[in-house]
């Protein structure tokens, strides 16, 4: 993971090896999700049906943050990079405070 800080603006690039998973989370404001390469598939913690969506190379995702849990994976065969920006991020708290950990809401098997 790399960090680069802007104010109350952090930007990340983070690596996911295949199988790799974000765990359930929420963020304290939006994040804006470029997929560079590879794919990641999105699961949001209020989808009864669990229905995950894939994003491939190129394509963009924004979380709404303010409490939205979700959960990220590589389900591929190849490491997946993408690089996010978070936006309201917690004076002084860097990249630590673009990430909330959430319990499973209990909608996957995971």
């Amino acid at each position: 993971i790399q960090v680069r800080n802007a104010g109350d603006t952090v930007m990340q690039q983070i690596t996911f090896q295949p199988g790799g998973h974000s765990g359930w989370h929420s963020h304290p404001g939006p994040a804006v999700v470029l997929v560079a390469s590879g794919e990641l598939t999105f699961y949001d913690g209020d989808d009864e049906s669990c229905t995950g969506r894939t994003f491939a190379a190129g394509q963009a995702l924004i979380d709404p943050g303010q409490g939205h849990v979700h959960f990220a994976a590589n389900q591929g065969q190849t490491p997946t990079v993408v690089w996010v920006t978070y936006f309201d991020v917690p004076p002084g708290t860097g990249g630590a405070g673009v990430r909330i950990d959430a319990p499973a809401p209990g909608n996957c098997p995971f």
